[in-house]
């Protein structure tokens, strides 16, 4: 008689019991993961999904196709893992908890800028997410994001490592050289001041120009400029015109002087046209672009804006301070008044208004804007030398908004705190950033994977 694999003497049925064990604890392991990720996108989704499902379809379409891309559009699911599994108290207490943070802060949220004093400028960009926390999210996010990078480019964990450390590193040096030398010490990255890759990117930009952003964007017609028709944007009508125009005359009392007066031409309202959100992070927004007449009526100079509505950031739901959330008037000045913390020279078009009673943000579309292109970067020293910048920068975001800018919310020297909060552990620091690296980097492939089967068998609720 056969001998069941079960009871063979020899023990390879303890073996096979044993397999199955293991098989079917991962699949319980994964079962709960599955669960936690439906449960963290349906409470941050939800309600837009039902408002605008087929946004949402586009929307998870574009994260299901990378890890990489996954993990841009899962904020939300990040800082529940920070609060959850993944949450570590160290180097935070009650200062280095309560800074100005990026909310965002992944390593395709850098590009180009005109500063308000027409420099070109290299730095962090879209502030959408960004808030008031610990500071070590933003590099968590950021080291996360060069793990996926890196893994995505075939380069040994090592090497991933090794970034991850050059980054750490340099962010600490420069946040010390800011906390010895002051506000004053706070530099930029300038076509005078880079190098290599980031050098490049600012060249390609001062290329650009508003005429070229016009004529992509606008059509000359009876001797002035009307928006264009595309897809994804037509024409507003009467009484949404009127309730534009009045948010707009809302926002222009929340720009900044302007040294000498105002800027009369600017702002008139040319054309206006409705689009729908196309970013990863903005599905199913409604967003208003306006043609304003530039600072002389040669056609040449006009300028276009975008008014969008803004949203709670998912690192909000996170974080539970009342002095915090009770400090903005809406989702729109959150945004606005967090750039601004966070810009050293911001956007002199950025403001916020409301339209129908919900927070918007309004800034420039410019001619000027230009990201990094990571799919020009593949080898380790080229990507050092790169992401050592992108240390500096983070550093120098981070020393901007604290007591010796024009914030209240943040009344301490953040520099100076954090430097104290990691005096003497730089090691442990480094190996903190690294280590969560790899782990969260891992979670997130494995995420986007289950992400991926989730949403093909229809699983993600009202899709």
């Amino acid at each position: 008689m056969a001998v069941a694999p079960a009871d063979r003497p020899d023990g390879r049925g303890r073996l096979a019991r044993r397999a199955r064990w293991a098989l079917a604890c991962t699949t319980m392991k994964d079962t709960r993961r599955a669960e936690h990720i439906l449960e963290v996108l349906s409470t941050e989704f939800g309600e837009s999904i039902r408002r605008d499902p087929a946004a949402f379809r586009r929307k998870f379409r574009k994260m299901a196709a990378t890890p990489f891309a996954f993990y841009r559009g899962s904020a939300s699911l990040f800082y529940a893992d920070l609060t959850g599994d993944f949450a570590d108290d160290d180097f935070l207490d009650a200062r280095t908890g309560r800074v100005w943070i990026h909310g965002d802060l992944h390593a395709e949220n850098f590009g180009t800028y005109m500063n308000a004093s027409g420099v070109l400028v290299f730095n962090v960009n879209d502030f959408d997410e960004a808030y008031v926390g610990p500071f070590i999210w933003d590099l968590k996010r950021l080291s996360a994001s060069l793990a996926l990078i890196g893994y995505a480019k075939a380069l040994s964990d090592d090497a991933i490592t090794s970034l991850v450390t050059d980054f750490a590193r340099a962010y600490l040096d420069e946040l010390t050289a800011v906390a010895e030398g002051g506000d004053e010490g706070i530099g930029a990255l300038t076509l005078d001041t880079t190098t290599g890759a980031l050098h490049k990117v600012l060249q390609r930009a001062r290329l650009n120009t508003r005429v070229a952003l016009l004529d992509i964007e606008t059509t000359i017609d009876g001797f002035d400029r009307r928006f264009a028709a595309m897809d994804g944007r037509r024409p507003v009508g009467a009484e949404a015109r009127q309730a534009v125009e009045e948010a707009f005359l809302g926002y222009l009392t929340t720009l900044p002087p302007v040294p000498g007066g105002g800027r009369q031409v600017e702002h008139v309202i040319k054309d206006m046209a409705l689009r729908s959100g196309v970013g990863i992070g903005s599905a199913g927004l409604p967003s208003y672009n306006l043609l304003l007449e530039g600072h002389t009526q040669a056609l040449e100079n006009d300028v276009i804006l975008y008014m969008k509505q803004a949203q709670v950031p998912a690192v909000a739901r996170y974080i539970d301070d009342e002095k915090v959330h009770g400090y903005f008037l809406h989702q729109g000045h959150r945004t606005a008044e967090s750039q601004r913390a966070l810009q050293a020279y911001a956007d002199p078009w950025l403001g916020y208004t409301t339209l129908d009673g919900v927070g918007q943000l309004v800034a420039e579309v410019s001619p000027y804007s230009a990201d990094l292109d990571w799919d020009d970067l593949n080898e380790p020293e080229e990507l050092s030398s790169v992401i050592r910048d992108l240390g500096h920068a983070v550093a120098r975001m981070h020393s901007v908004a604290d007591d010796e800018s024009s914030h209240d919310l943040v009344d301490f020297s953040t520099e100076e705190a954090i430097v104290a909060a990691v005096d003497g552990r730089h090691g442990d620091f480094v190996k903190t950033l690294t280590g969560f690296a790899h782990a969260y980097g891992a979670q997130a492939r494995e995420d986007h994977q289950t992400f991926v089967d989730l949403f093909r068998n229809g699983r993600l609720p009202g899709l």
